[in-house]
C-alpha cells in the first residue's frame, strides 16, 4: 500500500503541470471604505507585483512573523503592535489573485499622518473576512495588526489622498 501511495505521488510530480501546484499572483487590489467616494482599483501589474497574498508568515512552512521580511503588506519583523487610534480611517483592502475569480485575502489598513506610519490588520476568529483569508493563507498571527510595509505606504497613500 505504501508503495502505491509513493507512486501517486510520484506521477503527479513528474505529470501534472507545474501551474497545478503555484499560488496565483496578485491581479488586482481594491481599497474601500473611510472617506472614498468610490473604491479604489489597483491593476498595475508593476504596481501588485510586490503584494503577494502568499508572502509572509507561514507556520506551515516554519516562519514565523518575527523571522520574516517585509512582504504582501506587513513589516512582520517588528511583530504585532498595539491598535492604532480608533480616530483613524481605516479601510478594507481586498486582493484578486489570477487563480481565483473572487477575493483571496483581505486586511485592513489605517494611516497615521501625525507619526507617518501606516497599520494593517489581519482579522481574527471574530471577524468576518478571517474565514476568507485563512482559507487562502494561515499566517498563525490572525487577529493582529502589524507596521505597514513601507512600499505598500507608497503605494496606498497617494491613491487614498486622490480619491478621498
Amino acid at each position: 500500500m505504501k508503495q502505491i501511495t509513493v507512486s501517486v505521488i510520484a506521477f503527479l510530480l513528474l505529470f501534472l503541470p507545474s501551474s497545478a501546484f503555484a499560488k496565483g499572483k496578485t491581479v488586482k487590489i481594491t481599497i474601500e471604505g473611510a472617506r472614498l467616494r468610490a473604491p479604489i482599483e489597483i491593476t498595475d501589474s508593476h504596481a501588485l507585483a510586490p503584494f503577494n497574498v502568499w508572502a509572509g508568515p507561514n507556520p506551515a512552512m516554519g516562519t514565523s512573523s518575527f523571522d520574516s521580511q517585509p512582504s504582501f503588506v506587513a513589516e512582520w519583523s517588528s511583530g504585532p503592535v498595539h491598535e492604532p487610534s480608533r480616530a483613524l480611517p481605516r479601510y478594507k483592502v481586498s486582493f484578486w489573485t489570477d487563480d481565483r475569480e473572487k477575493v483571496a485575502y483581505v486586511v485592513l489598513y489605517a494611516y497615521d499622518p501625525v507619526v507617518r506610519q501606516g497599520y494593517v490588520y489581519l482579522p481574527g476568529e471574530k471577524d468576518d473576512s478571517y474565514g476568507l483569508n485563512i482559507g487562502t493563507m494561515l499566517r498563525g498571527v490572525e487577529g493582529n495588526w502589524f507596521h505597514a510595509w513601507s512600499e505598500w505606504d507608497k503605494i496606498a497613500i497617494p491613491l487614498i489622498a486622490a480619491h478621498d
